[in-house]
This record gives structure tokens, sequence and C-alpha cells, in this order.
């Protein structure tokens, strides 16, 4: 090596930043915990009065030098007090705190105090446990911390009396984000209803409390437990920075969002104080659901694929040995409760001529039940239907070439059901109370252990008795009349959190003695998808509206905080929910984004609808791949006014892509501009075929600066095409 040259290597070592090798680390000097993840670090000092202080979220520091020693700050008067204007990485309601506590806590002499102060922690590679107590009483709180290569971080809490008597929490969060100290923030957050899910709404934050939240027993379709930041300059979609999070649990949750007076934007999440009363007795713990954050320094789309992949890696069943999504037909809106062995087969035969990989029979197979008004509840093989039990339609399903699956509600109960006849105490109530039916059923009080063991029972019976590969679980109403008459008084909030516990229980259960079955999380739609479920399931059903054009919208809200591989999308027939038809080829458009699903009325298909579906399924099987785990840019938006909208996938090895694009309606004969795509090498030479056969080559470069040229014309005018790197 020459003198220079060796100069310059050396010259370029002292340059670079000396990253720590360790991905947490605690720095006695300053009492500060440094928490790395990837490129994104997270930093928390212990204070001089012992609290626990949040330094940094944000981009990767990598000098420990920089982190100076927590200091509380002052009080601002006597009527805010040090404890509401010092960041408090977990605060309990006590000590002059005004701003949202992380916990609050009624004990057994009348306390409703609670100071913590840091007593030990505990350092074990990625992960990290900081123990604090309240100054005076034995209640103490385990906060852990959980590091991701993807610049996520996962908090959680256990709380646990170690007093000598009961405690009574009436709020139990899983911690609080702060932010850079400043002014002109804005949230953006998801909402909705059912039928129009994961609907997005910014608004500027400004002082005060923003409450999102669910009290409906499930995540629910009205808001979504995820929520981004960006500020006080703007974030587009390709730059600026973003701070970004979710609660991953699947029962009543909480999101307060705060701006305080102090220009402090902090955001506090967990499990919803609303009807929240949980005892402690001597010894016992609660522990608080996860709740991750992360940051992006380039805009949302770099803060969605960068979730998405966490997502892929650390949260969906199997991670990134996961199998593909396979493409399923469901026989919903073909037969609705309309089935038996005869219908169902010749209807998968029909599939099966698609490329179909899965076939699911939806309602109807199962007790008296013939409408939604009664059976529900009641999990064996309708005889009149199926005489000979499942066995034979599942045969002629798997020898078509499909796997089978099968749709369940086991949370419900029709009142005329035999299971309700035999147990009306199972479903919530209070006693002397009127029960409130929707959609001729109720809800069964899943808190319960004796309802939680037969679900289990039932679910365990059908999957064990026949090959079914594949469980939709629906859940088609909300709680209400949550009572438990048949524990005390004091323990029936406790429902709540049960319910969910079960909820799990019973999925874990049986995802351990069945490892081939996959599941569907289902509520109506939307109403159940968060990182809590998604840890359980393989797919989510997005909505129950699936109509094309609102289906833009849906999964562009969707894919802002979940990845693309667990959104079921289906094409189905027109009309629609709006009254609305579509052409066929806009609709498979559409639903190529996600993981594909047929839920279409085969019998009624014409011989060129059999064609063209043949090609699209054909087409997404060759790009499913990078669909469901390749990087997502979101490159034009349902939301904006001119009506066209464009996704493009980047497979992670970066040798295919793939790109769709829909059209509303052309205005005034105008062309669709050239698209620019992103995430290609713009050394690289990719050949270009599209949908219809026709073909091109251009360069990375080229399609990044100049684009691609779209002809979309008329009204729902809809393209793809598919990109690889030569």
């Amino acid at each position: 090596m020459s003198l220079s040259l060796r100069s310059l290597v050396l010259c370029s070592a002292l340059l670079a930043p000396a990253f720590a090798a360790d991905p947490i680390r605690y720095l006695p000097a300053t009492k500060t915990f440094v928490l790395d993840a990837g490129p994104v670090t997270y930093a928390i000092g212990v204070n001089e009065k012992g609290a626990l202080q949040p330094l940094h979220w944000g981009g990767r520091l990598w000098r420990d030098g920089d982190f100076a020693a927590a200091r509380s700050s002052q009080g601002w008067a006597s009527f805010d007090l040090s404890a509401t204007t010092t960041p408090n990485e977990y605060p309990g309601y006590g000590g002059g705190l005004f701003v949202e506590p992380a916990v609050k806590a009624t004990l057994a002499d009348g306390t409703r105090d609670l100071v913590f102060q840091y007593q030990s922690h505990e350092i074990k590679g990625d992960t990290l446990i900081i123990r604090i107590k309240d100054i005076s009483y034995n209640l103490e709180a385990a906060l852990h911390y959980k590091v991701y290569p993807q610049g996520i971080i996962r908090k959680h809490t256990v709380i646990t009396n170690r007093t000598a008597a009961a405690v009574v929490l009436e709020s139990a969060q899983s911690g609080a984000w702060h932010l850079p100290a400043g002014e002109g923030y804005r949230l953006t957050t998801l909402y909705g209803r059912w039928a129009g899910e994961t609907q997005m709404a910014q608004e500027v934050i400004q002082p005060g409390l923003k409450v999102v939240e669910s009290r409906r027993g499930n995540t629910s379709a009205q808001a979504n437990p995820w929520f981004a930041i960006d500020g006080p300059e703007r974030a587009t979609e390709t730059s600026g920075r973003v701070w970004f999070g979710a609660i991953g649990w699947s029962g009543n949750w909480r999101l307060t969002i705060e701006q305080t007076p102090h220009q402090q934007v902090r955001v506090t999440g967990g499990l919803n104080p609303f009807d929240f009363s949980h005892g402690l007795k001597p010894g016992e713990s609660l522990e608080t659901p996860s709740f991750y954050g992360g940051y992006s320094e380039h805009g949302f789309g770099e803060a969605s694929r960068a979730f998405h992949r966490f997502q892929r890696e650390f949260i969906l069943p199997g991670g990134l040995t996961s199998k593909p999504r396979p493409v399923l037909y469901n026989s919903w809106e073909a037969t609705e409760m309309h089935v038996d062995e005869a219908g169902q087969t010749e209807l998968a035969k029909k599939a099966a001529t698609l490329g179909i990989e899965r076939f699911v029979m939806d309602d109807g197979w199962f007790g008296a039940r013939n409408t939604d008004k009664a059976g529900l509840g009641d999990w064996t093989v309708n005889p009149q239907k199926f005489p000979n039990g499942l066995k034979g339609l599942i045969s002629n399903v798997k020898a078509l070439g499909m796997d089978f699956g099968l749709w369940v509600e086991p949370e419900m109960v029709n009142p005329d059901s035999e299971l309700y006849r035999k147990h009306p105490e199972w479903a919530m109530h209070f006693p002397g109370r009127p029960r409130s039916p929707a959609r001729n059923q109720l809800i069964l009080n899943m808190a319960r252990d004796d309802v939680k063991e037969y679900i289990f029972g039932v679910l365990d019976k059908i999957v064990s008795e026949n090959e079914i590969a594949f469980l939709k679980w629906d859940m088609n109403r909300n709680a209400s009349e949550p009572g438990w008459p048949e524990v005390a008084p004091a323990e029936q909030k406790k429902m709540w959190l049960q319910y969910t516990r079960n909820v799990y229980e019973i999925i874990d259960r049986l995802r351990a003695k069945h490892p081939k079955v996959e599941i569907e999380s289902c509520s109506g739609g939307g109403g159940r998808i968060d990182l809590g479920i998604l840890t359980r399931v393989e797919q989510v059903w997005t909505s129950d509206n699936t109509d094309a054009l609102d289906r833009l919208k849906i999964q562009e809200g969707y894919t802002y905080a979940y990845t693309p591989k667990a959104m079921m999308a289906w094409v189905t027939d027109v009309p629609n929910f709006n009254g609305r038809s579509t052409p066929l080829n806009f609709r498979f458009v559409v639903a190529m984004q996600g993981s594909l699903g047929i839920g279409n009325n085969l019998n009624k298909w014409k011989d060129e609808d059999f064609t063209l579906a043949r090609k699209m399924i054909a087409y997404y099987k060759q790009v499913r791949g990078t669909v469901q785990t390749g990087k997502l840019y979101r490159l034009a938006s349902p939301r904006a006014p001119e009506g066209f909208a464009a996704t493009q996938y980047v497979a992670e090895d970066g040798r295919q892509s793939v790109v769709f694009a829909t059209l509303h309606s052309q205005q005034y004969g105008r062309p669709v501009p050239p698209l620019v795509l992103r995430g290609l090498d713009e050394q690289g030479v990719y050949k270009v075929t599209w949908l219809d056969g026709r073909a091109q080559t251009l360069s990375g470069a080229a399609l990044m600066r100049r684009g691609l040229t779209l002809d979309l014309k008329g009204d729902y005018a809809a393209a793809s095409a598919v990109l690889e790197r030569q």
C-alpha cells in the first residue's frame, strides 16, 4: 500500500463515526441509557431527583459525550411545579403533575399520589428493563424496552404491588413518547367507520389534549391505535422528520396526544382508562400492551417502509420465513348462507380454473344457520346441508389443487341458538337490564374461563376433525351491556382486559396445537387491525367495502401503518356499495396491491371474465413476492383532486419492481403526466412489461427522472407494469 493510500485509509477511519457494538448501553458518568435501533437513537437519563427523563428520540447519535446528564427544569411560578415542566419517561399521578400520567392509582389508605424514582436496571443484548418505585410505597413499575434494526423501539410496563394491601389502578399506560420541544407539529391518525376504515386525518397539534381511542371492546373501525407526527417543518412522502408509533392491543386502547403550555409534545398510550379499574392484591402485577415507536428523516414513505419491514420480520407469524399469501376464493357473494357440498364443489371447480390456491367457505355451514337470525354459537356442521360432514367438500377442494378454509365467528351468539338457550348467562349483560342485539346477535363474555374453554374446544374439534388450512375469524359487533355479574362489582371492570387476553389465549393455543393452520382477523371489515392481533394472524380483512374506487383510499390509509402483506384485497361483483360499476380490469389492478382474493359469484361470470381473471391472477403470482415483501412507494395519492393514483413496489433485492396506476376519470382529453418512479438503480437497465403485453427497455435514471408514460384514458382506467432489472 502506498503512503498516500495508507494515509487516506487512516484518515477515513478517524473521521468515521464510532458506532457502539452494543445496541443498549448505560453511561454511569451521566446516568444515561442509550438505545440504538439501527438509524435511530433513544436516550433516557436519571436526573438529580431520581426521576427518569427522556433526552432524545430521533436520528442516530454516535458520540457518548453528546449526552449531558439529565436535569429537572424549574417550575413556572406556583401553578406549574417541576413535576409538570420536566419531561418524565413514566410519570405517576402525583407530586404536582398536571400532564397526562402514565399510571394513576389509589392505595389502601386512600393515598392517590405516586412519585416514581429509579431503583435499578438490567441490560441483556437488545432489551433493557428499568425498575422504578414510589418514594414511599412499594408500588413498582418495570419499564421494558426492546430495540429493532429498522429504527423501531418497543415499550411495555409491568406494574407490581409489593405493598401489604390491595391497590386499585385507575390508569395503566404502556409508556410515553416525547418529541423535541417546540410548536407547530402536525398529527396524522386513521379514523373511519364500518365500510369506511383507515381514512386519514391530519391536523396541527394545538395546546391541550387530543384523545384517539376505542371504548368498543376491540380495536375498532372508528379509530386505529397508530399515529404519526411531523414538523415543525412539514414532511412529505419523500422528505422531512416523522415520528410514529402504534399500540399492540386489540381491546380498549387510548392515545393521548398532548402539547403542554411549555411547548412539549408528548404521546401517552396504553389501556383505555375509560370504565377501567384494576385491583392488584399484594404480589400481583399488571402487564400493559406493547407500545411501538419509530422515527424517519425521509418522510412518511420511509417511515412506512421501515414499519412494514419490522412487521414482516418481527410481528407476523413466521417472520421473514413465512409463506407468501395465497390467492384465495371466498364463497360468500356467490351463495351467502345457502351452502351445501354440491354447490360449493361447483364453485370450487370454477375457482380452480382461475389459478386459485385456497377455497374458503363462508357463513351458513353450521347449526340452524339459514339467516343471520339463528344458529350463531352452535359450531357443529349442519346435517341437512352436509350430511357427511365437511370431509367430502374438503376432499373435493383438495383434489382440485386448493387448500380449504372456513369462516367462524366464535365470540358471538344468536339468542335463537342452542348455546344461548343453554347458557344465556354467557352473553354480556347486567341483571334486570335489556340486552341490545346487533345483527341479531349478542356478544359472549370471553373474559369468563368457561366461555374461553368452550370456544377453544369447539374450534379445536373442527380443526382436528377436518383438513382445514385457514380460519377467517370474524367479529360483527361491538360490546354493549358489559356486565359480568358472576364476579364481585369491584372486579367487573377487569372484563375489558381479560376479554382480549382470553381471545389471544385461544388463538395462541389453537396455533400451538395446529401449527399449520393460518388465521385471518376480521371484524366486520377492519375493526380488529393492530400489532397485537398481527402477532397471531397472517392476514387481516381490510374492509367489507370492496368498491374498487373506495378501496384506493382505504388501502392507502392502511399502508401508512401496516404491511401490505397482511392486507386482504378482493375483487368482487358490481355494482357495489355505492351502486357503482367499475371494469373488472380496474378492480383487479386495485386488489393486486395487497394480498389478492376473489369474492365474485363465479356462477354468473361470462367466458371473457374467466379469461381476464386467469390472466390477472397469473400476472399477480409473478409479482406477489414484490408486492407482499417489497418496499412500497406511494407515488400518487387517491386523495388528490386529479383522481389519479399510483403505487410502486420494489423487491428487497432490487431485481423486480411493479407499478399500479388508476384513473377515476379523464378530464378535457388531458393525458396523465409521466409517472416518476423511485427506489430503482440509476445505473440499471430495466425491461418494462405491461399487462397488455407491450414491452420496452429503459434505464433506472430515465424511469426516476423522466418517468414512465402511462396510457390511461376515459373512466376507471387502470394499468400495471412489471420492471425486471437486466
